[in-house]
């Protein structure tokens, strides 16, 4: 089993991150707040002006350590990474599957709806009895209706734009009833719908700088195993847009992000003064919340689950290594299909 290595993240501006022998030594203000052997380390991830000297940067490089530069408010805006070691054999499978995709994208829908219901049965059983009425029986036709959805897709739907269908009106499900499963008491935390670019209220801005953290965490997982993170499955083409990362992401959103969301605001972890209303209408987490939800992020990733195909224990944060493993294997012809990861 591969070694969960580490992921150092920089928040404070201004910080200063060099090489010191094999270590990577952090800075601010002249002291010195950590040090991390190279060896130890996965990637770097920087938020706002911080400071990495070229030597840093070369090892990173030389070492296979992944550089992800991050604005304040947390959207990706560049990575810097060594040489891509990628098998061609393999990538010109994936090229070449690109255009015949149905069997591996009915795997991740299908991974991905069963997430999302798993989340929505265990809010009902933790606090089900809780909850008002009403809103109880709502998240149970959400779950029947997503158990039609599923049995739709593995029996009926046939090309890649049903499946997509699919996967979208159970998203819309979804994101419907996201409000019932929050039990925080603030008004500015309350769920009405999704949006981005940028983010208009709390939950939302939570959700997306989680998933900003997995999508990075799935495209260095496919780059890896000598996949390809551009050219996806489920996603479609686009310059720029690593749709093979976020097709992995996609089974991974509500164990390991949503899930997370949820029990930070629903511990009072975070409250409506973490987040901050911009001028342009976004709004976004304050420095600390930020601290607070990267810690939390950590901690989740360490968290131990069973992997149902391969029946070994693994921490959450080896999944999107492990499954781009499954889909390289699945590509090369080792396996007959994908197998989705699916949270119990």
């Amino acid at each position: 089993m591969k070694k969960l290595l580490n992921t150092v993240y920089v928040t404070t501006e201004g910080a200063t991150l060099r090489l010191q022998g094999e270590t990577l030594v952090a800075e601010v203000e002249g002291v010195e707040k950590t040090r991390v052997p190279l060896h130890m380390l996965a990637s770097v991830v920087a938020f706002g002006p911080v400071l990495l000297t070229p030597a840093l940067i070369a090892a990173c490089a030389e070492r296979g350590i992944t550089i992800a530069l991050m604005g304040r408010n947390g959207r990706f805006q560049a990575r810097v990474e060594g040489p891509v070691s990628g098998n061609v054999l393999l990538r010109r499978e994936q090229y070449r599957r690109a255009n015949t995709p149905e069997d591996i994208v009915r795997s991740i829908v299908l991974g991905k709806v069963s997430n999302q219901r798993a989340l929505i049965r265990r809010a009902l059983r933790d606090y089900g009895s809780e909850m008002d009425p009403e809103a109880g029986e709502t998240l149970r036709a959400a779950c029947d209706r997503m158990a039609r959805i599923l049995r739709r897709v593995q029996l009926a739907d046939t090309t890649v734009d049903e499946m997509r269908g699919s996967e979208g009106e159970a998203a819309t499900l979804y994101f419907a009833i996201f409000d019932h499963l929050i039990r925080a008491p603030d008004a500015e935390l309350r769920w009405t719908s999704r949006s981005r670019r940028p983010p208009r209220d709390a939950m939302n801005a939570l959700l997306s700088f989680l998933y900003t953290l997995l999508t990075h965490d799935c495209r260095s997982a496919c780059e890896a195993v000598g996949l390809d993170p551009a050219v996806g499955f489920l996603h479609r083409d686009r310059p720029g847009r690593p749709s093979l990362a976020l097709d992995m992401m996609e089974e991974l959103r509500a164990p390991l992000a949503d899930r997370l969301a949820l029990s930070l605001v629903n511990r009072r972890q975070l409250r409506a003064a973490d987040f901050r209303q911009m001028e342009s209408g976004a709004v976004l987490l304050s420095d600390e919340a930020r601290r607070t939800v990267l810690a939390a992020w950590q901690d989740r990733k360490r968290e131990e689950r069973r992997h149902p195909f391969l029946q070994e224990k693994a921490p959450f944060g080896l999944v999107p290594y492990l499954q781009a493993q499954l889909l390289a294997r699945h590509l090369r012809g080792d396996i007959d299909a994908y197998p989705p990861w699916f949270w119990s």
